[in-house]
């Protein structure tokens, strides 16, 4: 098998991936629906600047919050039923947060994961913020979303999840 060269770059924004993929599961437990969609979308628009800097491209705020509104279009349907119904639940007193946060912290970690490969590949080929297309990755980002599935299953289980690259 021949290994996979990973540069020190794309290596770099792996782990800052993986950091944030905790950081946006914990801002979905917050128990107030909305607030929680709210906090999980600020997680995710700083790991975008993160990795933005560490490829050296100019982070654009504005297209970062235009570009994970709308890659969420992508996963929607498959989100309802995994994710972004543990939003709604939470609006039952009492059991909805117990029921919904799981839910809607697996979604968050997923969507991150995402989110993240996307831009790594995205700036591995040269792109910025200002040539990101969303249409041009939909196929892509809902593969990467079913891999990040897989790896926030790894960490909600307490297991390593598997170095993809």
């Amino acid at each position: 098998m021949t290994p996979v060269v990973v540069s020190e770059k794309e290596r770099l924004a792996l782990a800052t991936i993986r950091r944030y993929m905790w950081w946006s599961a914990g801002a979905g437990l917050v128990p107030i629906p909305i607030a929680d969609l709210v906090a999980v979308s600020g997680v995710q628009l700083k790991m975008l600047a993160e990795i933005s800097k560490i490829y050296g491209v100019p982070f654009q705020e504005s297209q970062g919050k235009m570009i994970i509104g709308s890659l969420m279009g992508f996963v929607l349907p498959r989100a309802l039923s995994f994710g972004l119904i543990g939003c709604v639940i939470k609006v039952i007193p009492g059991v909805g947060v117990l029921a919904g946060a799981p839910a809607m912290a697996m979604f968050s970690a997923a969507y991150a994961w995402a989110l993240g490969r996307v831009f790594v590949q995205h700036f591995e080929s040269g792109g910025t913020f200002l040539n990101f297309h969303p249409e041009a990755v939909r196929e892509h980002f809902r593969k990467e979303f079913e891999e990040g599935r897989r790896q926030a299953a790894a960490m909600n289980t307490d297991r390593n999840a598997e170095n993809p690259a």
